[in-house]
């Protein structure tokens, strides 16, 4: 899971244990450190929230492929992850970008009427 935090706390090996609270950025850097599929990194950015929330995407991602395929390979799982978040990306744009028949069907009609509309408005002034 993705956390944050602002100075990691230490255990008894000195080892960093990172935060599961809120996100907090350095002050004089403005970064934020999170841990997606256990590494850290030290991102910068204007909204630490987001990043946190992008931050956890990522990491449910790669747990996600993690647990559907054999490998261990942090790098393959990263990239899997990034091909089905392309995914995801691709068809909601192509959703967006085409609109449905429902809206595409009360657009013709909203257009009709104005055309009328305006044409009974040339008649009469």
């Amino acid at each position: 899971m993705a956390t944050a935090s602002k100075e990691p706390p230490t255990d008894a090996l000195t080892k960093p244990v990172l935060a599961k609270d809120a996100p907090a950025t350095n002050g004089v850097s403005g970064s934020v450190r999170v841990e997606i599929f256990d590494q850290v990194y030290n991102l910068r950015g204007s909204d630490a929230d987001y990043i946190l929330k992008l931050a956890e995407y990522v990491d449910g991602k790669m747990r996600a492929v993690s647990e559907q395929t054999a490998t261990v390979d942090s790098v393959r799982l990263a990239v899997l992850a990034a091909l089905n978040i392309a995914d995801e990306y691709h068809l909601l744009k192509r959703r967006l970008e085409k609109p449905s028949p429902e809206a595409q069907q009360r657009a013709s009609k909203l257009a009709s009427a104005l055309d009328e509309v305006l044409q009974d408005t040339r008649r009469t002034g």
